[in-house]
């Protein structure tokens, strides 16, 4: 892998993690088209994205750390994350060894769980939910269970954990930009622990001579999301989701065609 490959790779991942389409999906058939097969490099420029949107979040975190003793808002807050964490880990722990070995291999599994992604998000804007929630830190605590349980899904590659976990968030009454809101915060620690399990599992595998890529890799994932994760909040609030779905749609449509015709 080249320098600007990683660099490449980075940029995709930074802009595609906290987006409806997939971060997965990209990487997977990024290295489908480029050639590469690398999963300790890929596990460790997430670690780029998710430090990107702490950083972007960073007093609000703080404030929540600072008030786990003294403030009531702060442990609801903790609660409720914890609470949307634990269907995916607890799916994790079980399947993921069969979405490894078995799903993340089937590009067809990818390009159609955009296309169907695709057209459940179009549903879902075209018949919007009642809104009851329009600040991500008023979502109960049973409301975070339920887009914890659309998480869930997001193991199926393709799926996308942030398309997942904000139309899971649209359905149990959080307007666009509470429910990408929502997204981002219940990202941090489910990709943390995420990237934890990936990389004592892959400890032995990191090879030295790669950290100059694997760190290129990093800072611009790290770069690439930091720029968009706020844009991403405006636009939605104004646009909808339903640009992302038409993406999603036409990008499956794609690989379907490319595996179909052997390109991939």
């Amino acid at each position: 892998m080249t320098y600007f490959l990683a660099a490449l790779l980075g940029i995709v991942q930074g802009l595609t993690e906290f987006l409806p389409i997939s971060s997965t999906a990209h990487l997977l058939v990024g290295g489908a088209l480029l050639g590469y097969d690398d999963d300790v490099f890929t596990v460790m420029i997430q670690l780029g994205s998710i430090l990107a949107v702490m950083w972007l979040y960073r007093a609000k975190i703080l404030a929540v750390v600072m008030g786990l003793g003294s403030d009531r808002e702060a442990r609801r807050f903790t609660v409720m994350l914890v609470v949307a964490c634990l269907p995916a880990f607890v799916a994790g722990a079980f399947l993921a060894d069969f979405v490894q070995t078995v799903l993340y291999e089937s590009l067809d599994v990818i390009a159609w769980a955009l296309v169907i992604g695709g057209v459940v998000i179009l549903a879902v804007e075209r018949n919007p939910p009642a809104v009851h929630v329009r600040d991500a830190d008023r979502t109960t605590v049973a409301r975070a269970f339920g887009i914890g349980l659309c998480q869930t899904l997001a193991l199926i590659p393709g799926v996308s954990r942030a398309g997942a976990t904000i139309i899971g968030g649209r359905l149990l009454g959080l307007d666009r930009a509470a429910a990408a809101e929502f997204s981002f915060f219940l990202a941090m620690p489910t990709m943390v622990g995420a990237f934890a399990y990936e990389l004592l599992d892959m400890r032995q595998q990191f090879a030295p001579e790669r950290a100059a890529e694997i760190a290129i890799g990093f800072v611009m994932a790290f770069l690439a999301a930091l720029v968009v994760v706020r844009p991403f909040v405006r636009y939605v609030a104004r646009a909808g989701f339903a640009p992302f779905a038409w993406y999603r749609i036409a990008a499956g449509a794609a690989i379907l065609v490319a595996t179909g015709a052997g390109w991939l």
